[in-house]
């Protein structure tokens, strides 16, 4: 889609649609570098499950299948309200944009709830990994697969974390009218960020929680 000339347009680019080209590559390179950044975790997974699948079928038990069940719900839901806010701004609509966002934001908020209350409980059973690792009447080597738990799920949340924030950037300047059908590139480009979010999510719940 073509963007008429506007004043967001940055003064070393020739018209917006090129602006908006330039940002969307850049979005796409950035993926493909969270892709590979968490290619390397599941092949850990990968590996450390091949050398211990016993106990790594055991230690899924230990995760609550209802929580991460719940979270993946929560986040296809504001995949779908994310894209809904991306097409309110294409067609003008600057509130239902805001309020898609808001909803967004919402179930973002849900998820690191949920986290919290699933992380707790697991540190109060000791299964925080390295030194922490205090859990009883399991694999001695389970703290491998906490660690390689903690660590997915700890990263996958401080980029849920990341775009919580982004959201409520767009949510600002989408109340200030900023954004319309001529110039919606952020709120597009976010979208794209949070997608690869909610993805790597939808892998890491089977491969974490529904292994057996």
């Amino acid at each position: 889609m073509t963007h008429p000339e506007n004043s967001n347009v940055a003064h070393h680019f020739e018209n917006s649609y090129q602006q908006f080209s330039a940002a969307k590559l850049g979005m796409w390179l950035f993926i493909v570098q969270e892709i590979l950044f968490f290619s390397a975790l599941f092949v850990a997974y990968a590996v450390y499950r091949a050398l211990h699948p016993e106990m790594f079928i055991d230690a899924h038990h230990h995760l609550s299948w209802k929580m991460g069940g719940t979270n993946t719900v929560v986040l296809i839901i504001s995949s779908f309200t994310m894209a809904m806010s991306i097409r309110s701004a294409q067609l003008n609509r600057r509130n239902s944009s805001f309020w898609y966002l808001l909803t967004t934001l919402v179930c973002a908020c849900i998820f690191m709830v949920i986290k919290f209350f699933e992380y707790a409980e697991k540190i109060h059973h000791g299964y925080l990994p390295s030194v922490w690792f205090t859990g009883e009447g399991v694999y001695e080597t389970m703290h491998i697969f906490f660690g390689i738990y903690f660590t997915m799920t700890g990263l996958h949340g401080l980029h849920v974390l990341v775009g919580m924030g982004l959201i409520i950037w767009l949510m600002i300047e989408t109340y200030k009218g900023r954004y319309n059908s001529e110039y919606f590139t952020p709120v597009e480009m976010v979208g794209l960020y949070w997608h690869l979010v909610d993805l790597i999510w939808i892998f890491l719940f089977p491969l974490l929680y529904l292994i057996g």
